[in-house]
């Protein structure tokens, strides 16, 4: 995959591209003040890897400022893990990298993606359901610090494509 660039309503541009393994201590860094239970960085350095992985960051300049991270097996994509700049939110990042992880996915042949959010995390719950994604299911106590329900939400693909323009 190539990148793609769109402007945001927070009058920057966003790029996205493909990650690296330049890219991981960046990606470590965001995710360490985005969750309670943060990925390590073997584990993104595990992503890097493999047909099935797609592990998009989203710049400003030089900057890393989110990323998204999925995986599709045959015609189904699961979005393992997407996170935003703290000083980045509420300016369209995600929206932007949701949009392109999605489109990704549909060009490989993806039908259909689902993800796993925290019941109380209303702000991601607000932005999948802007994008079609639908409450299909419930993990109970799946989140362990603290402990909560885990929602599984599911959205028919390509939905976002044409909404970004993903060049190769």
């Amino acid at each position: 995959m190539g990148s793609a660039t769109r402007a945001c309503a927070c009058s920057v541009t966003v790029r996205i591209r493909d990650a690296g393994f330049a890219d991981i201590g960046a990606v470590v860094a965001i995710e360490r003040v985005s969750f309670s239970e943060p990925w390590s960085e073997g584990m993104f350095r595990a992503h890097l890897r493999g047909d099935i992985n797609t592990f998009l960051v989203a710049h400003e300049g030089e900057a890393v400022i989110g990323f998204a991270i999925a995986h599709t097996v045959v015609d189904e994509s699961e979005l393992l893990n997407i996170a935003v700049d703290q000083y980045m939110r509420g300016r369209g990042v995600g929206a932007i990298l949701l949009d392109a992880i999605c489109g990704h996915c549909a060009m490989r042949g993806s039908a259909s993606m689902t993800l796993d959010v925290r019941a109380s995390n209303t702000v991601a719950r607000a932005l999948y359901a802007s994008h079609e994604f639908v409450q299909v299911g419930l993990r109970r106590r799946y989140y362990h610090v603290p402990e909560e329900d885990a929602l599984i939400l599911r959205a028919k693909l390509p939905m976002s494509v044409g909404r970004l323009p993903i060049s190769r």
